[in-house]
């Protein structure tokens, strides 16, 4: 293949599927979702897409990967907690996805610690 022909069929390929994964991916937005918090929720859900495709083996898989980019999501964005193995385990899943301008949240104790002195 002379001039890099096959590597052209091979981009096109790669964002027409990548152009449908987001297509597929959109219909899980929930309403009430800022464009912010579904750009960062809808990269976690087609970076492990394929790892959690639903087939005659793999049961409720896609509702188990929504679930987890709710948790990481409202962890992230409304400083949801969550127990720790649970949070370990998404916040793994979402290594290296970037998001902006994070709010920052106080936990109870160091509410309570403020007060106290």
């Amino acid at each position: 293949m002379a001039g890099g022909e096959g590597t052209s069929g091979t981009v096109e390929e790669l964002v027409k599927g990548t152009r449908q994964a987001a297509e597929f991916a959109e219909q899980f937005r929930a309403y009430s979702e800022s464009e912010k918090h579904w750009k960062a929720r809808m990269e976690f859900i087609l970076r492990h897409l394929l790892d959690y495709q639903e087939g005659p083996d793999r049961g409720g898989r896609l509702d188990q990967l929504l679930a987890l980019s709710m948790v990481w999501a409202n962890h992230l964005f409304l400083g949801c907690s969550y127990n720790k193995e649970l949070l370990d385990k998404v916040i793994e899943m979402a290594d290296g996805i970037e998001v902006e301008d994070l709010p920052q949240f106080k936990t109870r104790d160091e509410l309570m610690k403020k007060c106290q002195h």
